[in-house]
């Protein structure tokens, strides 16, 4: 939990994403690569989000890399719920993982959210570079 809650704090301090409307948005910084944040849905104490790149995979099409987000606005926590990382999670584990193989597989998923978002920090990704496109 207190990895859900370092991403929470992480992805809030970059983009605020409880202030987004659903929607596509773009962030724009220096000469790297454009960061595609989608709010997919809202509700009362969640808030779905998907971050991407423009890249997509020339076999399955999906954006890579990707995360799907949920945001639980009253306990300040963030889960990735699933990440495309080159392959889909049934290549990854399986189709009937073993518990202690899906909770690994997850931990990793969050793991890996929580160095996306440091990366992005530093190569200069936040509010001020985000901007809502067009639909």
């Amino acid at each position: 939990m207190a990895l859900y809650a370092e991403n929470h704090a992480l992805i809030t301090r970059l983009f605020e994403p409880v202030d987004l409307l659903p929607g596509s948005y773009v962030s724009r910084a220096g000469d790297g690569l454009d960061l595609h944040l989608d709010v997919i849905e809202r509700h009362r104490y969640t808030t779905e989000l998907r971050l991407s790149y423009a890249l997509c995979d020339p076999i399955t099409g999906q954006p890579d890399p990707s995360a799907y987000l949920r945001l639980y606005h009253d306990a300040r926590q963030v889960e990735a719920t699933h990440c495309y990382l080159g392959r889909r999670w049934q290549d990854v584990i399986g189709m009937h993982p073993a518990p202690a193989r899906l909770v690994g597989h997850r931990m990793h998923m969050n793991t890996f959210l929580g160095k996306w978002l440091h990366y992005l920090a530093e190569r200069g990704h936040g509010v001020a570079t985000l901007e809502r496109t067009l639909p």
